[in-house]
């Protein structure tokens, strides 16, 4: 009678080796980033244990899988390998493909089109994770593909499985939160609303579809809260910042608090941001919160780390990385995910309580 033996897998060995999995795999495939010692004793104990070491090409062959996934970027990848968002989103999936011998591809959606290095790389992979897909980018991209596994993060794309956060009602939260001040003008400063390069005030026959684009979610959250406050905004005192990037918010900031009827509030759609308009009124001579109170979104580590600190709506970014990874693997159900998030009151917009107090 034959006896059944589990196959060890990369993680089991790296478990049981108390090492990393990638230590493991460095051990059989690069062996220059170990010293030679460590390398000869994780060979000797994997050959003890029966493990052969990860075979990218005869799993392709035996499952017809290449055991590879396409991180598709909205933007650049040298942004998305710095911004603290795109970062921290890819440190959780890495996690995850990492444990479960997956490697993944990063690809840029600019100015990507179907020729035939896209069509090599789309043959290349199991499938595609797209990240912060934009309404304008690549209607006909080879991540569409209908034969491929495609899961999208902080977009929707029709007929894909999605991953996001409450953005309309985080942003609907927070703007609760700082509508309590009163604030007699209100000034929004936008990411990613409208389909330019510029940093403009906008006009709202121009926005991106509210479906597909989490900025406009979060805009209307804000619209929300203002409707509910009997308060409006008018175009001209909303602003559209092509990324997130410091120096343009910086300067959306600046042309805001320059205004006639200067705002008290700024509605930030992310911390980045957030930080760029605090500096800037800072540097301008207003006090935050006395003059001008800030919000922002997503808690990076940064908002919490300056003075004044940034209230803020924090989303869990690195559990978003593994739950879409997860899902790719379908380690978890193939059905639509929304995160919770929440409201973190600091410094730049504190509550009515501690205003008081001070």
């Amino acid at each position: 009678m034959t006896k059944n033996i589990k196959k060890l897998t990369l993680k089991d060995v790296a478990e049981r080796l108390k090492v990393s999995t990638a230590t493991i795999s460095n051990a059989f495939n690069r062996p220059d980033q170990l010293s030679a010692n460590l390398r000869e004793n994780i060979l000797s104990e994997c050959e003890k244990m029966g493990y052969f070491g990860p075979n990218a090409a005869a799993r392709s062959l035996r499952t017809g899988r290449t055991g590879i996934v396409g991180i598709v970027l909205s933007d650049d990848l040298s942004y998305s390998l710095t911004d603290p968002v795109a970062n921290q989103f890819l440190k959780g999936m890495a996690e995850v493909f990492e444990a479960n011998e997956y490697n993944m591809l990063l690809l840029s959606s600019d100015h990507v089109e179907q020729d035939a290095q896209s069509r090599m790389q789309s043959s290349m992979v199991d499938g595609f994770i797209v990240y912060g897909h934009k309404p304008q980018q690549c209607i006909n991209a080879p991540w569409l593909m209908p034969n491929k596994n495609i899961i999208t993060v902080d977009s929707f794309i029709p007929g894909t499985t999605s991953v996001n956060i409450e953005n309309h009602s985080g942003a609907y939260r927070i703007a609760c939160h700082a509508l309590q001040h009163k604030p007699e003008a209100v000034a929004i400063l936008g990411l990613s609303l409208l389909d330019t390069d510029r940093v403009c005030r906008i006009r709202e026959d121009e926005l991106f579809d509210r479906a597909a684009s989490i900025s406009i979610q979060r805009l209307y959250g804000y619209f929300e809260a203002l409707e509910e406050h009997q308060l409006s905004v008018a175009s001209e005192h909303i602003w559209n910042i092509p990324e997130n990037n410091h120096k343009l918010a910086y300067q959306a900031a600046r042309e805001a608090l320059t205004m006639a009827n200067r705002p008290q509030l700024l509605l930030c759609m992310s911390d980045c941001i957030a930080i760029a308009a605090v500096q800037a009124a800072l540097h301008m001579g207003l006090r935050v919160p006395e003059d001008v109170q800030v919000v922002g979104f997503d808690g990076i580590a940064e908002s919490a780390n300056i003075h004044p600190s940034i209230t803020t709506i924090h989303q869990h970014t690195v559990e978003k990385g593994r739950v879409a990874a997860e899902v790719f693997l379908g380690l978890r159900e193939a059905k639509d995910v929304v995160l919770e998030t929440e409201l973190v009151i600091r410094e730049s917009c504190p509550s009515l309580a501690d205003s008081a107090v001070s």
